[in-house]
């Protein structure tokens, strides 16, 4: 496979090189302990491949949102449970006395270096700050997708300074992003939930030309379906986008794309777990009642869309799928699609938080062929923007 940017595959002999790595070790933690090490398994294949090459492997990433140097962002934190991840020593770097600690390291040693948001130069990806780490190493590696619509230092920077190339997770990453909308095999339908048309406004209207089918659930289905003229009682809805929701419409008829709406819908007249529920069409939706989840006839009728489809990227659930019984939509449909991956009829990647939080409770994340654990950069990718991590790794 011919790639338009440098893997691992391509960066030669290692052994005794010091290669700048940025990884995203952004871990929530409670109490000094990590509660979610998600991010921590996705470097393992990049630094054990270049440590037990003979590397020297110096981890750059950022921590929180620092504005003055603190302990409460300091790297130094996550280097012992980090450690445990890996099943391998982790040595922590300062930056002050940062050169001879790296000079003092050996081939295969594993390293990360301070917060780089402790430099102010980070963020505004600053040549002088750019220099400075690049002094540290011969080779850089960005292996965080995650930070790769941030044009900093470290993920951007680097890459004009020194020899780069993409990680493992990177890799993947951008193989399944290219098989999802890049050079997709069509039909392609595209699942678009989230609570408001205008977080994702930019998203419908891109997909709109790069799809063959836009399902679209949420509180944002709402608004579509007043622009229809559906009176939504009580639901959450931006009525002063129906005109934008309109020219989606539009869009998506010229494109030739399929916009999917519930017809049928679970309401209530208050939002809590489990409340008294009625399942309607979407024209006798009482005024004291809300639509909070997609209903079943709608639902299947979304899995005999996808049967059809040999492509499908997911962000944003159809329903209150953080309330019971508002995930039903969700959980049903998002197992339909592991299933159809299951049996090669079908590639499907999913990204963003609340994607991944409703794919897991229905037990269909590990069955998708790609599932990202990126926010903003996926939804700027799903956006059709350039990434500044990813267009400086790009073959000149």
């Amino acid at each position: 496979m011919t790639r338009a940017f440098k893997t691992l595959d391509d960066i030669g002999d290692v052994r005794g090189k010091r290669v700048l790595v940025r990884e995203d070790l952004n871990v929530p933690m409670q109490d000094g302990v990590v509660s979610d090490d998600t991010r921590f398994r996705a470097t393992v294949p990049t630094v054990t491949e270049l440590a037990d090459n003979g590397a020297i492997v110096l981890i750059l990433a950022h921590f929180g949102r620092p504005k003055i140097p603190s302990a409460e962002f300091s790297l130094s934190q996550i280097v012992e449970p980090y450690a445990a991840v890996l099943g391998r020593p982790v040595k922590y770097v300062d930056w002050e006395g940062d050169v001879a600690s790296v000079a003092a390291l050996v081939p295969g040693d594993i390293a990360v270096l301070e917060n780089t948001r402790f430099f102010g130069g980070e963020e505004k990806n600053d040549p002088a700050t750019v220099a400075r780490f690049a002094a540290l190493g011969d080779l850089y590696v960005n292996d965080a997708f995650s930070a790769a619509h941030r044009a900093h230092a470290s993920t951007e920077g680097l890459a004009h300074v020194l020899p780069a190339f993409a990680g493992r997770a990177m890799e993947a990453e951008l193989d399944a992003l290219d098989k999802a909308l890049g050079n997709p095999e069509h039909p392609v339908a595209a699942v678009v939930g989230g609570a408001k048309v205008s977080t994702k406004l930019d998203v419908l209207q891109h997909l709109v030309s790069r799809v063959d089918h836009l399902i679209i659930g949420g509180g944002m289905a709402n608004t579509f379906l007043a622009a229809r003229g559906v009176d939504v009682g009580k639901s959450l809805c931006e009525h002063d986008l129906t005109g934008t929701a309109e020219e989606i419409f539009a869009a998506a008829e010229r494109a030739n794309c399929t916009i999917h709406l519930p017809y049928d819908v679970v309401v209530a007249k208050e939002f809590r777990a489990n409340p008294p529920v009625r399942t309607v069409n979407v024209h006798e939706v009482a005024a004291d009642e809300m639509i909070l989840d997609i209903g079943p006839a709608a639902t299947e009728a979304l899995a005999d869309v996808l049967k059809n489809c040999r492509t499908l990227v997911w962000n944003g659930p159809l329903g209150a799928f953080e309330t019971p019984p508002f995930d039903t939509a969700t959980v049903a449909l998002a197992r339909t699609a592991a299933a159809l991956t299951q049996s090669g009829s079908l590639v499907s990647v999913a990204g963003g938080g609340d994607t991944v939080a409703a794919l897991n409770q229905a037990g269909a994340a590990a069955d998708f062929t790609f599932v990202s654990t990126a926010g903003g950069a996926f939804l700027e990718w799903m956006e059709g923007k350039d990434l500044p991590g990813v267009a400086a790794l790009l073959r000149g």
